[in-house]
C-alpha cells in the first residue's frame, strides 16, 4: 500500500506535460513506490541503499539471500579472512612459538571450531547490516528482483508470492559468481569453488588450485597451513595477475618456502574422478609436455563473471557486453536506460568490494545532487596471505608501456625496527614516482600489514602527493609505516636506515 503521505499528495492536473511518475502518485496505486530501489545487497548494493536513505530518499533493497552482505560477507572476503587469520595462528603455534619462548605442548587442529569461528564472524557482520538497514529505514525485500520496465520491478518473494514495486531510480548491484571451467563439474566437495573451500569437512591430503590469482592464493594458503599439500597451476608465467613483476617473483619465492608448489605457464586441459581422487590433465601453455596431477580436492579459482540471471535486462532493452557485463552509458553509472544505474562486479572495472562501495555512494550522490566521485587510479588491491601483498596505481611494466619516465624508491622490512622486533621482516616497500614532478604514481608492498599500509599510499595519491610530501611527514616510531616513509625518501633522495 502507498504510505499515508503519498495518499495525501495533492492531485496534479492531467496534462500532456505531467510526468508519468507524478500521475501515478497523484491518482494512487496499491503498488509500493520508492525513490530508489537497489537490486542486490552486497558491499556495493547495501552501501548504496544506506547512503540513499541517509540523503532522504525512500529506499528499498532487494536481496534473495536470507542474510545481507552478498558474496563478500557470506562466502567471500569475510569468511576467507577469518580462516586466513586462524590458520596463520595455527601455523605459528605449530612451527614458530617455541623460538619465541612460548611452549604450548602439542598443537592440534580443531577444524570444526575453526569453521565455527568463521561462521561467527559472518553472522555478526551480516546481522550488523540488517541493523543498519533498520536504523536508516531501508526496506529489505527478501526475494529476486526482475525488471519489468524502467520504473517497475517484480519481486519473487522467498516466502512465496510476487510483489510489484515502482521506483524513480534503480541501481543494479547484483555482483558476480565464480566462472565455470570446461572439463570440470563443480560439486563443492571434490571440485570446488571458493564457496566450497570455506567449508571442507576435512583437510585434504592433496589440493590443486587452478588459478594463481588472489582467491586461489589466499585459500590455497589456508589449506596449506592446515596440512594439505597444495599445488597451484597458473596459465600465465607469473602469479598474482596485475601485481608488479618484482613483487610477484618475491611473493612466489615466499609461498614456495612455505611448501606451496607452483606450475606456471601451464594449461589445464580437463579432469576426471577415479577411485575417490581427481585427476587433472595439464600441458605446457606453449604446447608440448603433458602431465596428469592427482588430488583429493581441486579448487577452481579462474576468476568471476557478472551475475544477471533473472534480472530481466531484456525487458528494458539493456544488452550486456560479450563478457556479460552491464555497460555504462556515462560516468554517472547510468545504463542505456537513464534512470537505471549499475555498480560493482556486474559492470566494468576490478571486481573488488571497496570499488563497489565507492561506486554505490557516488551513484546515489549523482541521483541526489548531480555530483559523485570515484578515482579509478587509486583503487588498491590486497592479497591477505602471509606475507600480505598490496598495491595501488601503476606498476613498472605499465609505465614502460606508456612511455612515462619514473623513479623508484624501495625499502626492505629487514631494515625496519618494528618488523625486526616481531621477527616478521620479510618483504619490502616499493614506491614509483614521476621522474620530473616526484608525484607518486604507484606503491607496491609485500610484507607484514601491507593491506593496512597501502591506505597511506592511497591518500597521498588521491591528493596528488609527492614522495617528498610523505617523507617529510612525521611517522611514529617504531612502526611498519616507517618503511613506507623510507621508501619515499629513497625515491626523491636517500633512505636513512638502508
Amino acid at each position: 500500500m502507498l504510505c499515508s503521505a503519498a495518499l495525501k499528495t495533492r492531485r496534479l492536473p492531467v496534462t500532456a506535460a505531467a510526468p508519468a511518475w507524478q500521475l501515478i502518485r497523484a491518482y494512487g496505486s496499491s503498488t509500493k513506490e520508492f525513490d530508489t530501489v537497489v537490486i542486490g545487497a552486497g558491499p556495493g548494493g547495501y552501501v548504496a541503499a544506506i547512503k540513499a536513505a541517509q540523503l532522504g530518499q525512500k529506499t528499498a533493497c532487494i536481496e534473495k539471500r536470507e542474510t545481507l552482505g552478498g558474496t563478500c560477507l557470506n562466502v567471500g572476503c569475510i569468511p576467507s579472512k577469518a580462516m586466513l587469520n586462524n590458520s596463520h595462528l595455527y601455523h605459528e603455534a605449530k612451527h614458530n612459538y617455541t623460538k619465541r619462548g612460548i611452549d604450548v605442548g602439542e598443537v592440534k587442529l580443531n577444524l570444526d571450531q575453526l569453521l565455527a569461528d568463521k561462521d561467527k564472524a559472518v553472522t555478526g557482520l551480516t546481522r550488523g547490516i540488517e541493523m543498519l538497514f533498520k536504523k536508516n529505514k531501508v526496506e529489505w525485500l527478501k526475494g529476486t528482483g526482475t525488471l519489468k520496465s524502467a520504473n517497475e520491478i517484480e519481486v519473487s518473494l522467498n516466502d512465496g508470492g510476487v510483489e510489484s514495486i515502482r521506483a524513480k531510480n534503480i541501481i543494479i548491484a547484483t555482483g558476480s559468481e565464480p566462472s565455470p571451467f570446461p572439463g570440470f563439474e563443480i560439486d563443492e566437495k571434490q571440485i570446488i569453488t571458493s564457496t566450497g573451500a570455506l567449508s571442507l569437512e576435512k583437510v585434504p591430503e592433496k589440493m590443486i588450485v587452478i588459478g594463481g590469482g588472489v582467491i586461489g592464493l589466499e585459500l590455497g594458503s589456508v589449506w596449506s597451513r592446515l596440512g594439505a599439500e597444495v599445488t597451484v597451476v597458473e596459465y600465465l608465467p607469473a602469479i598474482g595477475a596485475g601485481m608488479d613483476a618484482e613483487l610477484a617473483k618475491a611473493f612466489q619465492r615466499s609461498l614456495s618456502k612455505q611448501g606451496i608448489k607452483f606450475k606456471t605457464s601451464t594449461k589445464v586441459v580437463d579432469s576426471e574422478k577415479i577411485g575417490g581422487k581427481v585427476l587433472v590433465n595439464v600441458e605446457s601453455a606453449k604446447g608440448g609436455k603433458k602431465e596428469t596431477l592427482e588430488a583429493d580436492v581441486v579448487l577452481l579459482s579462474v576468476g568471476r563473471r557478472p551475475y544477471t540471471e533473472g534480472l530481466g535486462l531484456e525487458n528494458v532493452g539493456i544488452k550486456p557486453d560479450a563478457k556479460g557485463r552491464v555497460e555504462l552509458a556515462d560516468h554517472q553509472f547510468r545504463t542505456s536506460v537513464p534512470n537505471i544505474r549499475v555498480i560493482g562486479d556486474v559492470t566494468m572495472g576490478p571486481m573488488l568490494a571497496h570499488k563497489a562501495e565507492e561506486e554505490g555512494i557516488a551513484a546515489v550522490e549523482y541521483i541526489t545532487n548531480g555530483h559523485g566521485h570515484v578515482n579509478y587510479n587509486v583503487i588498491p588491491s590486497v592479497i591477505y596471505t602471509h606475507p600480505e601483498v598490496a598495491w595501488v596505481g601503476k606498476n613498472e611494466q605499465q609505465l614502460k608501456e606508456e612511455g612515462i619516465k619514473y623513479k623508484i624508491g624501495s625499502f626492505p622490512f629487514a631494515a625496519n625496527s618494528r618488523a625486526k622486533t616481531i621477527d616478521d621482516a620479510e618483504g619490502l616497500v616499493k614506491v614509483i614516482t614521476d621522474a620530473e614532478t616526484d608525484r607518486i604514481l604507484g606503491a607496491h608492498i609485500i610484507g607484514p600489514n601491507a593491506g593496512e599500509m597501502i591506505a597511506e599510499a592511497c591518500l597521498a595519491m588521491e591528493y596528488g602527493g609527492s614522495a617528498e610530501d610523505v617523507a617529510r611527514t612525521c611517522h611514529a616510531h617504531p612502526t611498519m609505516a616507517e618503511a613506507f616513509k623510507e621508501a619515499c625518501m629513497a625515491a626523491y633522495s636517500k633512505a636513512i636506515h638502508f
